[in-house]
């Protein structure tokens, strides 16, 4: 049988006449309504957001007028003015509400009500005289019985001389010590103070944004005659209580969102104008797309598109799929030939990466274990004790001057061993820190240790993985110097070698050692060749360095019995800014 021709030019002679002219029209419905269906439900959620967002705006000045409320409240000032007014506190009280009108531009006035009838406020019409009546307002009688702010609905206000202005207000009441009632105080916000958050709502020719409670007043709306019209109310009412979404017929879209620490909900009616201009677009659009393509398959076969795109697609959704970390994909590779090298290299890449993948987390898993190796070495519980056991020891024979200095080695020890948490310190800090350990051993051991620590001062800001040092000098002190008859020398060096590489040389004349017997006492599966000596050990500090460098780096041993022991730690330059 004849392999069907896999070119592209072949391709288009064998398949010209299986195109029908009726995928054009199949193809523009389905893209009309797929796109009118996402610019619906894209209109819907910028409109959803951009009300959630004033709604959100709306609800942050509540608070700061709430936080105002409750410092005019619990004002030591405000207590004392109402429990015994004099002429002094009525001013400081005077004083503080000037301070709170000043803190925010939207609020009309301050009334601060007694029990008793008592009124002081920014309003000079009121201050000093008693009005009974206030106490029978909705809003005194809301305040008494909550405990905390109490909002209302839009009114107007009652106590400033410009009576046109319609106000929100929020009330609380204040109690003295005894959590007894002193009165209450009034907040009049100007109605500015919500219609500025609210402003920038676009919501078309037709759209709205207006404010309710939970008792169907209206607290808001662009319009102050819906304060007033019941039959607006009821309009107002009926559509907070509908269903939220888009109502296809009207063309109209309805969201509530509750605003947090208040009874009030935001409504937002949005006409969507923009919904049928992009319909009417988009069929324009078409029309003339399908116009082109129907000369376009007079001339050319459109099923080139078609063989070309679905393996590109297939492609392209593995390569979705490989976006959301799904790595075990692989695409068929079919198709023109050009597809198939598409094909062929993406698989190859899958495959790489995952290879990749997993040799990350092979490392990761390994740096984490070393870490956690690290942290376990960094308080070693023996050294620890004896240190301390040695600081009782001076401090029982008032060797108070000795104890003060092992002391704050040993803090300076862990300082530097802790480091802030970072795995990583510089030159200096790390031959510090040998230093003061090597402090603490020597006044333990005497006579028994001498030590001596050299190094170039030009590397002491170079960034290296902390305790790599520690580990070999412990090595050195314990299997070497220790076991030695009479007294030892351990000397730790740092400098550059001929290769510009940083190098590390601690050197004791202990014991010493045979590093071929060592190494036959090993375990079968020990990674390192290098002998573990005791501790956290030396292989600890070589796979570490191994893992940050390369295998080039590490750590290397020369030792002879009767001798003593040489360890180098060879590390690559790097230096940067450490924290």
């Amino acid at each position: 049988m004849k392999r069907f021709p896999r070119s592209l030019q072949s391709r288009i002679s064998w398949i010209y006449m299986l195109i029908s002219f009726v995928m054009i029209g199949v193809i523009g419905a389905a893209l009309y309504v797929g796109i009118s269906r996402v610019v619906l439900e894209d209109s819907i959620q910028s409109s959803n957001m951009a009300i959630s967002k004033s709604g959100t705006l709306v609800e942050m000045y509540i608070d700061r007028l709430k936080v105002l409320s409750t410092m005019l409240a619990h004002n030591p000032q405000t207590i004392q003015t109402l429990s015994s007014p004099t002429k002094a506190g009525e001013k400081d009280e005077l004083q503080f509400i000037k301070n709170v009108l000043l803190s925010d531009p939207y609020i009309k006035s301050v009334v601060v009500i007694g029990k008793d009838g008592y009124v002081l406020s920014n309003e000079k019409e009121l201050n000093m005289r008693r009005s009974s009546e206030m106490m029978d307002e909705p809003w005194y009688v809301a305040a008494i019985n909550s405990t905390n702010p109490v909002l209302t609905s839009a009114r107007m206000q009652k106590f400033s001389m410009d009576k046109d202005n319609w106000v929100i207000s929020m009330s609380q009441e204040i109690k003295d010590a005894d959590n007894r009632n002193l009165g209450v105080v009034l907040l009049d916000i100007e109605y500015k103070g919500i219609e500025d958050y609210l402003n920038d709502l676009e919501l078309g020719s037709k759209g709205f944004a207006f404010i309710i409670n939970r008792k169907g007043e209206i607290v808001y709306h662009k319009d102050p005659a819906y304060f007033t019209d019941p039959a607006k109310q009821g309009q107002l009412r009926e559509i907070s209580s509908s269903k939220k979404g888009f109502d296809n017929s009207q063309n109209l879209l309805v969201y509530k969102t509750e605003l947090k620490n208040s009874d009030w909900s935001l409504v937002g009616v949005s006409s969507l104008d923009g919904l049928q201009q992009i319909r009417y677009q988009l069929l324009r659009s078409f029309a003339v797309v399908g116009l082109g393509l129907l000369i376009l398959i007079i001339v050319v076969s459109p099923f080139i598109a078609k063989s070309i795109t679905r393996p590109i697609h297939q492609l392209e959704q593995a390569m979705q799929k490989v976006k959301t970390g799904t790595l075990e994909v692989s695409v068929s590779e079919t198709g023109v030939t050009e597809v198939q090298g598409l094909a062929q290299h993406f698989n190859t890449m899958v495959s790489e990466i995952r290879r990749l993948m997993q040799e990350i987390e092979t490392k990761e898993k390994a740096l984490h274990t070393y870490e956690l190796s690290v942290l376990h070495s960094q308080i070693n519980p023996h050294f620890l004790y004896n240190t301390l056991d040695a600081i009782v020891w001076m401090a029982e024979f008032n060797e108070s001057e000795r104890v003060i200095s092992m002391t704050k080695a040993l803090a300076k020890f862990f300082q530097l061993s802790l480091s802030g948490g970072s795995e990583l310190t510089t030159v200096e800090n790390e031959m510090n820190h040998v230093a003061q350990y090597l402090y603490i051993q020597k006044e333990r051991y005497g006579d028994k240790l001498h030590y001596h620590i050299d190094f170039d001062p030009l590397l002491s800001a170079e960034v290296i993985p902390k305790i790599i040092l520690q580990p070999l000098v412990e090595n050195a002190i314990y299997h070497g110097i220790r076991e030695k008859e009479g007294p030892g020398l351990l000397e730790i060096t740092c400098g550059n070698t001929d290769g510009g590489d940083i190098m590390f040389v601690v050197k004791d004349d202990g014991v010493g050692f045979d590093p071929d017997s060592h190494l036959q006492d090993l375990a079968p599966d020990q990674p390192s060749s290098l002998p573990k000596l005791g501790g956290v050990g030396i292989n600890n500090v070589d796979d570490r360095l191994k893992l940050y460098y390369g295998k080039e780096y590490g750590v290397t041993i020369q030792s002879q019995p009767g001798v003593g022991t040489t360890v180098q730690v060879v590390i690559p330059p790097k230096i940067r800014k450490h924290d």
